[in-house]
């Protein structure tokens, strides 16, 4: 019974995020339902490939477990460099040291793939199966395949002649599919989040990781085509860029490291600067909820209780104050049930899932990793679910980063990605809310 409760659940999600992007949408009349319905169909085929037939599965976990391999690879390169230091027998897990090497080892390992152009070649055919399953352009379908192994502003790299004569709908579909995917550079960290230092539950998640941005990618087109639809024909010709990564081999490597050493500062900085922010937050609200008087000499003028008793007490002590994790997971509670997760873990849930959005979704991962090693949030499938959830770069952050990177590639769409930023920041919500879904009908 419960399994056919959460089946039926997950199709009222997939109903209601469907909705709200109609909702959304600027011409809903346009809208091509054959390709929704092909976009469902991919998501269900795909993940339940990986999900349910073994030998798929056994391919993918393959991949995975090379995931983890450079996990343990640059384990050595931080080892050489730092010493006892990584050694998280003595120290324990070293934010710095440990995490953020391994983006900058999978940007340079990504460079040297992309300059060998084999990169190009397994994105050609991802992009192959959705540009005739769902009838869309090429360069389209070619940026959001990319989307699966790069980053927000690298995957438009490999369509850079296209983008200046792109349509605003195909803007659309470029910025969506950047929003509902993660890199390879960042997939590292979050295995390591929620694998912690169990091999075994490092190849579990990535597995879950990699399925859930290959499914991100025909969501995010559809979701992208419904708030957006296409009305000028077609062009399904799918050309790569011969452009390269560098003069040389050896040079692409470099660039590569630049890039990721770029990028994990900025995470770390980001890191340090809204963890200190949602404790400032924190600090006020939890001010604001316990019980203060205001008296004159000997006499009380006012009493208030405050409210910080009465959230540990509806809360179950999850939250023992009142706090930003709190008002998010109240205002988040209801999309985190939509998707598939049970009663006892709906507050702790809609909180990441706020998280996710006001600020990104490495916190968000980074949260979930640590409330799974406390033992707070141990349901396997309340796991999974919110694998696929948090799966995407959908938050306000990334607005400004893609009009910034990918208006440097395509000045003249610049005035395109500002306007459709929101509405391209919404659909990766949804398309990552309805990955979430799949895996909530299909994960027993």
């Amino acid at each position: 019974m419960d399994t056919i409760l959460n089946v039926l659940r997950g199709f009222l999600g997939i109903a209601a995020f469907i909705g709200c992007a109609v909702l959304l949408s600027s011409n809903r009349r346009a809208i091509n339902w054959r390709l929704v319905l092909m976009g469902m169909l991919l998501q269900f085929v795909f993940a339940g490939l990986v999900i349910h037939v073994v030998p798929v599965r056994a391919v993918v976990e393959w991949v995975g477990s090379r995931f983890v391999d450079l996990l343990g690879f640059t384990g050595q390169g931080t080892q050489f460099l730092f010493g006892s230091l990584v050694d998280q027998s003595k120290h324990g897990v070293v934010f710095a040291l440990s995490i953020l090497p391994s983006i900058i080892f999978f940007a340079a390992i990504s460079s040297m793939l992309f300059y060998l152009g084999i990169l190009q070649k397994i994105v050609h055919v991802f992009a192959w199966v959705l540009s005739k399953a769902m009838h869309l352009s090429g360069p389209e379908t070619l940026s959001a395949s990319a989307n699966i192994f790069l980053g927000q502003t690298e995957a438009p790299f490999l369509i850079k002649p296209y983008l200046p004569t792109m349509t605003r709908s195909e803007v659309m579909c470029v910025m969506t599919g950047g929003m509902a995917t993660i890199g390879g550079g960042v997939m590292l960290a979050y295995i390591s989040f929620l694998g912690g230092t169990s091999s075994e539950q490092q190849v579990l998640f990535a597995t879950h990781l990699i399925t859930a941005s290959v499914i991100s990618a025909p969501a995010a087109l559809m979701v992208a085509k419904i708030i957006l639809p296409q009305t000028e024909p077609v062009d399904e010709k799918l050309d790569i860029t011969k452009e390269k990564i560098g003069s040389n081999l050896l040079d692409a490597i470099c660039l590569g490291t630049t890039d990721g050493l770029k990028l994990a500062v900025n995470v770390g900085a980001m890191l340090i600067v809204f963890t200190a922010l949602i404790a400032l937050v924190n600090a006020i609200l939890g001010w604001f909820g316990a019980p203060h008087t205001l008296s004159f000499g000997s006499h009380t003028l006012f009493t208030y209780p405050g409210i910080n008793d009465w959230v540990a007490g509806i809360t179950g002590g999850t939250y023992k104050a009142f706090s930003l994790e709190f008002i998010l997971g109240v205002i988040y509670a209801p999309v985190a049930w939509l998707i598939g997760i049970t009663p006892g873990d709906l507050m702790t849930s809609g909180a990441i899932l706020g998280t996710r959005t006001v600020l990104n979704e490495f916190v968000a991962y980074l949260n979930l990793g640590e409330l799974k090693a406390a033992g707070l949030y141990t349901n396997p499938r309340n796991l999974i679910i919110m694998t696929y959830a948090l799966c995407g770069f959908a938050n306000i952050v990334s607005i400004g980063i893609q009009v910034g990177g990918i208006g440097a590639l395509a000045p003249t769409q610049r005035t395109n990605l500002a306007q459709l930023g929101v509405k391209a920041m919404l659909g990766g919500m949804i398309a990552c809310m309805l990955t979430a879904c799949v895996a909530g009908i299909l994960v027993g």
